[in-house]
């Protein structure tokens, strides 16, 4: 009893803590988690109310001398993202992003959140969301901090919020957030563009008043979009009467591209306050006077927070940028050609296309075929026709997928179909079909693993016509002189005259062999059937099996090798298959032979199953600004801005011109030698699997495919376009004088 009567005391204040948890109700509860850089949690402003919105927000704790990014990170970073898991009926909205700061990163500007920031998101609560219970929210946040390196960091964020009652801790935080959000500004904005300028002017007497009394050197405009300004030169401010004009320094938009219909953004009084702005295209304002009210001019320059330039790597000697977003290309008139000259370019690039290594393993099987003809000229002149036939519709068929896709909204171009890993895997079982076919295994067959295989080996005028095919599909690797910028500039003319570029393309591919099965001569020249004809057959399997080993190298480069078991196993398949057909045409027993047809057709079709049905792993995205020395508009700009020349590379794994180049002149010693000498930096698009942004680019430079080389002076201007099939001293006479 005595021991009861010692906590009399404190049962009073027990029994009104327990009624105080129990009339609150549950409360928003959520981990924070630690990323290295950064301490990040979800917040709540208040319990959620069905049908109602409820502000949420993701709270940066960020380590000191460390900063994320705006919307727009300027001329580097990358924006924070949200990737939210809601309950079912719930909706989140865009992120609310306060003003950012200035950061100089060496020559480039970026728009960075130092020590800490919260960034708020309205959800949309579930109409039928249950008073009184709780809600699981998960988002997947994804950041970039930086300091003298950037790191990315993720995080996984889980918020318990209650619905209807109960208590959250991020009230004060959001509505800090919210205080520090952009307003809304009533007033007249419009833009003009000169030169490489663009007048922003706003007639706001608000804006005008607080610029006065902050100093006009107060203002700076930070866009919405990182490519209509060049963020790293000043801005400079004017204020006449109730006009405030922003001088701005024109970005790529301007330079090169087509000028958005509204400038967007947000116009900062120095840390004060932030006005939303849309200014429209068109004359700018009139600088209105007034004798109360005299014109003041400054340069904006408030307080930015230096950052030491990023470490850059190197590569072979080569000095590379740090990654930089953005978009587009410089490009130059289109080439003023006519159908004329078109075609017979067209021709002669399709004739020098059989000196393109992509080609030699198809030319294999017709220097098989022409050996087998050596005395039947007739045969030889038929299979030649044919092999044009093949090879001429190909291209037509090519053109018109092209046309096609582009009056889809699809950013295609020459060898687009290299781009699909499906079409890459098939294409390398056709090749090892020929290549076994070729090699003795088996004579002629049907197969599943494509039709290609068994209709090129075919004899006579069906299986010429579909060499002339396959060599159309398997040149797309490569571009020859003429071809660019013909097959560039027949994209951009009515279909007629696509077609028809096209149709002297296949032309002058199937050129050579057509006229080696009509030379007359050409059979008294070569040595009569025997033996050595089995021999030349035989040996001249291996550049196929070589086509096949590539095509499975860009297998691997476009599934980050995680798709090769699948081809592995459909290879395996088909080579199985086919060596069972092969058994089964020289069986001595009905038997054997249709238990041998069976099992290699079942092989076959497995294969093919296997590829079609096996889930492959999807093509990486394009690397067009996803790492180190990987290309991009923006960086592009930021470098010339920063007087510095820049060798860009438009490349593909597919593309066997591109592999020679960097095989051979790329990785010349002098060539080598000139980039560290010019200081140039080299910056590498790489298009092996789909990419619009690349796509874009080679459309504005009048090309419809890869290889495409571009040198830009350290002093600005238009690029200079560099041969396809380069030399050394093409190369290094291009760097000097960009140097200068």
């Amino acid at each position: 009893m005595r021991l009861l009567q010692s906590f009399q005391p404190f049962a009073a204040p027990a029994l009104a803590l327990a009624a105080l948890f129990i009339v609150a109700g549950p409360v928003a509860r959520a981990e924070v988690v630690h990323t290295g850089h950064l301490e990040l949690e979800l917040i709540a402003e208040a319990p959620a109310q069905p049908g109602k919105t409820v502000l949420v927000g993701l709270r940066q704790t960020i380590q000191p001398g460390w900063h994320t990014y705006w919307r727009n990170p300027g001329d580097a970073g990358e924006a924070t993202t949200l990737d939210w898991t809601l309950p079912k009926g719930w909706t989140a909205q865009d992120i609310l992003w306060p003003t950012p700061e200035r950061a100089m990163t060496g020559p480039l500007m970026n728009y960075v959140y130092s020590g800490g920031v919260t960034l708020p998101v309205r959800l949309k609560v579930a109409a039928d969301a249950a008073t009184g219970s709780s809600v699981t929210l998960k988002a997947h946040a994804s950041l970039l901090v930086c300091k003298d390196v950037c790191v990315p960091e993720e995080a996984d964020l889980v918020l318990n919020l209650p619905v209807g009652s109960g208590e959250t801790t991020g009230a004060a935080a959001l509505h800090g957030a919210l205080a520090a959000q952009p307003k809304p500004l009533a007033a007249k904005a419009e833009y003009s563009a000169r030169g490489d300028q663009v007048d922003l002017a706003v007639t706001s007497g608000r804006l005008a008043a607080e610029a006065r009394r902050a100093g006009a050197g107060a203002l700076y405009f930070y866009p919405y979009s990182g490519t209509v300004i060049d963020h790293a030169k000043p801005q400079a401010v004017t204020i006449t009467g109730d006009v405030v004009k922003i001088s701005l320094p024109a970005g790529y938009d301007f330079q090169h591209a087509k000028a958005p219909a509204r400038l967007d953004g947000i116009i900062a009084v120095g840390s004060a306050n932030a006005y939303v702005v849309s200014a429209t295209g068109g004359p700018a304002a009139a600088p209105q006077t007034s004798d109360q009210a005299p014109a003041i001019t400054s340069a904006a320059s408030p307080a930015v927070i230096p950052v030491p330039p990023p470490a850059t790597a190197t590569k072979a000697g080569v000095a590379l940028a740090p990654s930089v977003s953005g978009g587009g290309a410089a490009g130059p008139p289109a080439p003023g050609l006519t159908l004329f000259s078109a075609a017979l370019f067209a021709f002669l690039g399709g004739l020098l296309l059989n000196l393109m290594p992509c080609v030699f393993p198809v030319l294999s099987i017709k220097a098989a075929a022409l050996a087998r003809h050596t005395e039947h000229p007739k045969e030889a002149r038929t299979e030649g026709l044919a092999y044009l036939g093949g090879a001429v519709a190909s291209f037509i068929a090519l053109a018109l997928v092209l046309i096609l896709a582009r009056r889809a909204g699809q950013a295609v171009g020459w060898g687009f179909q290299l781009q699909d890993p499906l079409t890459v895997s098939i294409l390398s079982l056709v090749m090892l079909g020929s290549a076994l076919n070729l090699s003795g295994v088996f004579e002629m067959g049907l197969s599943a693993q494509g039709a290609g295989t068994s209709l090129t080996t075919r004899p006579g005028a069906v299986g010429a016509f579909f060499t002339g095919v396959l060599a159309v599909v398997v040149a797309a690797p490569c571009t020859g002189p003429f071809m660019a910028t013909t097959i560039g500039w027949a994209l951009s003319q009515p279909d007629f005259a696509a077609l028809s570029v096209f149709a002297f393309l296949g032309a002058g591919l199937a050129a050579p062999f057509v006229a080696l099965a009509f030379a007359p001569g050409l059979h008294r020249l070569m040595p009569k059937p025997g033996a050595w004809m089995q021999g030349l057959r035989k040996t001249l399997a291996f550049p196929m099996y070589g086509a096949a080993a590539w095509l499975a190298w860009v297998f691997a480069e476009q599934t980050n090798a995680h798709g090769l078991p699948v081809l592995f196993a459909a290879a395996i398949l088909a080579a199985f298959g086919l060596w069972l057909w092969g058994v089964a045409q020289s069986a001595a027993t009905d038997s054997l032979r249709r238990n041998g047809h069976l099992g290699g057709g079942a092989a076959l079709a497995l294969a093919l199953a296997v590829l079609v049905l096996v889930p492959i792993p999807k093509p990486v995205a394009g690397t067009a600004s996803a790492e180190t020395g990987a290309w991009s508009p923006e960086k592009v700009a930021a470098l010339q801005a920063a007087g510095k020349p820049v060798f860009v590379d438009f490349t593909a794994a597919w593309c066997v011109t591109c592999k020679v180049n960097e095989a051979g002149a790329l990785a010349a010693p002098e060539v080598k030698a000139a980039f560290a000498r010019t200081g140039t930096v080299y910056l590498k698009a790489d298009w092996t699997s789909r990419d619009g942004l690349i796509a874009k680019a080679l459309q504005e430079q009048g090309r419809a495919g890869v290889p495409l080389y571009l040198v830009y002076g350290r002093a600005g201007g238009k690029p200079v376009l560099l041969p396809q099939l380069l030399n050394a001293g093409d190369v290094v006479a291009a760097l000097d004088r960009a140097a200068r």
